[in-house]
């Protein structure tokens, strides 16, 4: 054999494991979001996928596993696009509130809804889903609220407790929207409770003047 091909079979190889484990995450997570990870047995996910029962015990152990997977890379893609839209404001407290907001308006998506809302706290676990929840959302809340003490909109204090109480807030918004009859109307008006809660934390909010 060729002392190239020798060399390159690994990373042929990784790059075919990885492709497997793609494929799994992504056959999950659009069965997930359909029915509901207690609705989807494994043997269907392995089907559409294209791929061996064996790999999905290879690269994930199980379907509780597989579907972690693919609540991180939706909490990760959240973070993402909330971060990008909070980009988009005029100042540090414009775009703390403009993360919040584009995280309810996230809870309008169905997927996002059953997966990340309604499957994740029972199939991973409350301290589990906690930890995964705070991995990726707790730095961002940290950060905006840091960001808006730092240019003098927000009260100094410690910011680690405010952020786990917003954090929490924006959990039970998410609940309320995701289990609500009319979720636009959840939507509306849980956005305007949160826009009030932030402006009252705000130093040039009516309350202060």
């Amino acid at each position: 054999m060729d002392v190239k091909d020798e060399a390159e079979r690994p990373s042929r190889q990784a790059e075919r494991s990885e492709a497997t484990r793609r494929a799994l995450i992504e056959a999950a997570r659009a069965l997930f979001a359909e029915r509901g990870y207690g609705a989807v047995p494994a043997e269907e996910i392995v089907k559409r996928a294209g791929v061996t029962r064996g790999a999905l015990y290879h690269h994930f152990g199980g379907k509780e596993e597989l579907f972690g997977a693919v609540f991180e890379v939706v909490e990760a893609e959240l973070t993402q696009a909330i971060a990008s839209q909070a980009m988009t404001a005029s100042d540090p407290w414009e775009a703390m509130r403009a993360g919040a907001q584009a995280f309810l308006d996230a809870c309008l998506d169905p997927a996002v809804q059953q997966i990340t809302v309604l499957d994740a706290p029972s199939v991973l676990g409350w301290a589990r889903w906690r930890e995964l929840g705070q991995k990726y959302g707790l730095g961002l809340v940290q950060a905006s609220l840091q960001a808006a003490m730092d240019a003098g909109r927000l009260e100094p204090q410690p910011v680690r407790p405010l952020s786990h109480l917003l954090l929490g807030a924006m959990d039970e918004a998410a609940m309320l929207i995701a289990q609500a009859d009319d979720v636009q109307s959840a939507r509306r008006e849980v956005g305007e409770a949160l826009d009030r809660y932030l402006t009252a934390l705000r130093l040039d909010s009516p309350a202060d003047s």
